[in-house]
């Protein structure tokens, strides 16, 4: 049987997680502007509707990762940053699936394993050399790998999973 003095750590604990999960249980705030990226399918937490829609200011409130890289589509060495994507499925309640598909802007597809994400860190660049990314550079979002980092990611397979312009991610 515990006492008074054994349970107090244990009613100090429950106490403390209380706010944590309510937290996580929070809707997410809707978005105040532009809306950069809409996500769709199977989420816990929506904002509009049953999608959760994603502003700058949102997006770069999340964890995010900065990825010095070549890519398979630039001449030079860029510094990208933006939130991981991990974050972001976490964010909407849809950490617990295997592969989600991504949506560019030219409604192009992609699907892409989780594990990806997990493995590689990969971000959803926002930024390149400290500039927004703009649709002619491959923005305002763009599923960026670590391809310096890992030279094995530079496959067919792994660039059409890079989708750049990407406006939408679908969670089966």
């Amino acid at each position: 049987m515990l006492t008074g003095i054994a349970l107090r750590p244990l009613v100090l604990l429950l106490l403390a997680l209380v706010p944590f999960s309510i937290a996580l249980a929070a809707p997410l705030p809707a978005p105040t502007g532009k809306v950069l990226l809409t996500l769709s399918g199977d989420i816990a937490h929506a904002n509009v509707g049953d999608e959760a829609q994603f502003d700058r200011a949102m997006l770069e409130a999340l964890p995010a990762r900065v990825i010095e890289t070549h890519t398979p589509w630039h001449r030079d060495r860029g510094r990208y940053q933006g939130p991981l994507v991990l974050a972001l499925l976490e964010a909407v309640g849809a950490d617990d699936v295997e592969q989600v598909r991504i949506r560019a802007l030219n409604h192009y597809e992609a699907e892409v394993p989780v594990a990806d994400f997990r493995r590689h860190g990969v971000i959803l660049a926002m930024t390149r050399d400290g500039e927004p990314l703009t649709i002619r550079e491959y923005g305002p979002l763009f599923v960026l790998y670590p391809f310096d980092d890992r030279p094995e990611l530079l496959t067919e397979a792994i660039r059409f999973r890079s989708v750049w312009q990407v406006e939408r991610i679908i969670v089966p």
